[in-house]
């Protein structure tokens, strides 16, 4: 009786847009993992959260998008953070293991391209550029083999590892198949390993999340990207806008259904919706647009009638 109570006053505060965490004392441990992209995103949320659920602990891994996936398909976590939608051999695994999910889009991204400060010749790349840079068998290994007026440097790289969903992302949009990349580089799960390697070298080159540039902004130079349409950065404003592109991106939190039962669950990811622009703000992130945001509402409250409907 007491957690039917719990939710529904969940719901009530949700409905009314009350911060949801604030109703109550709730209490008990949820456990994330995944996207080392939305990471930040999901500790900045926790820390608010905790702050006002004294009794509440969130925990947020960061092994990956695919390696959360495993981990919540086997039933190890409440909830995967994700830099991409679920795949269909994960959804299969999930199902397989008796692992009912409900997905929320909680931010918008835009993959930074970055180089060293060094980097005195490089201020944009087409995407035909970057896919000659990155994809399977690329023979590129001097600045100048991208483009005969750069200076004949070496070009060193570095990226996110296969388990990540930015490297699965970014190789679908600028190589065409996910996955489909060039194997010698420097791959990590750790965005801080990326912005160093980068940093450290003159002919350093990467990619990663919006957020963790914005964190580095005065180690690392900011490439534009041109995708036909002329040199973009990526920006609030043109994520939200569409002038970002391909590099664009929703990010994700699934939620397990048995655990979202859990008030402390559910009132984690109600705390999110209620405060998703200030979270955003806070962890260097891209809000959701009005029409997401009431999307995402939207389907919050189905998942709290769907949880306590017996």
């Amino acid at each position: 009786m007491k957690k039917v109570l719990a939710l529904a006053a969940l719901a009530a505060a949700a409905l009314a847009g009350s911060a949801v965490g604030g109703i109550s004392a709730l209490s008990g441990t949820v456990i994330a993992d995944g996207s080392s992209t939305v990471g930040p995103y999901a500790i900045a949320a926790a820390e608010g959260f905790q702050a006002k659920n004294r009794g509440a602990r969130v925990t947020v891994g960061i092994s990956g998008t695919g390696g959360g996936f495993e981990r919540f398909c086997r039933g190890e976590t409440d909830l995967a953070n994700a830099s991409r939608p679920m795949k269909n051999s994960e959804a299969v695994r999930c199902r397989d293991a008796g692992v009912k999910w409900v997905a929320f889009t909680v931010a918008n991204d835009g993959i930074s391209v970055v180089a060293s400060k060094q980097n005195t010749w490089a201020d944009c790349l087409t995407t035909a550029e970057l896919k000659t840079i990155w994809n399977t068998g690329s023979k590129v290994r001097s600045w100048q083999d991208i483009r005969p007026s750069f200076p004949d440097v070496p070009l060193k790289l570095f990226g996110p590892g296969t388990d990540s969903g930015t490297f699965d992302f970014f190789t679908e949009v600028i190589n065409g198949k996910s996955k489909a990349s060039r194997s010698d580089y420097l791959a990590t799960e750790d965005d801080n390993v990326i912005v160093n390697g980068v940093a450290g070298e003159r002919g350093g080159l990467g990619y990663f999340g919006f957020s963790y540039f914005e964190e580095n902004a005065d180690k690392l130079k900011l490439i534009r990207v041109d995708n036909g349409t002329g040199c973009r950065a990526p920006s609030v404003a043109a994520v939200q806008k569409g002038q970002y592109k391909p590099l664009a991106r929703p990010l994700f939190i699934y939620a397990k259904r048995a655990s979202f039962k859990r008030p402390v669950v559910a009132g984690y990811i109600g705390y999110i919706f209620n405060n998703e622009k200030a979270i955003a703000k806070r962890s260097g992130y891209i809000a959701l647009t009005d029409r997401q945001l009431k999307k995402a509402r939207y389907q919050y409250l189905q998942a709290l009638k769907q949880a306590f409907a017996r």
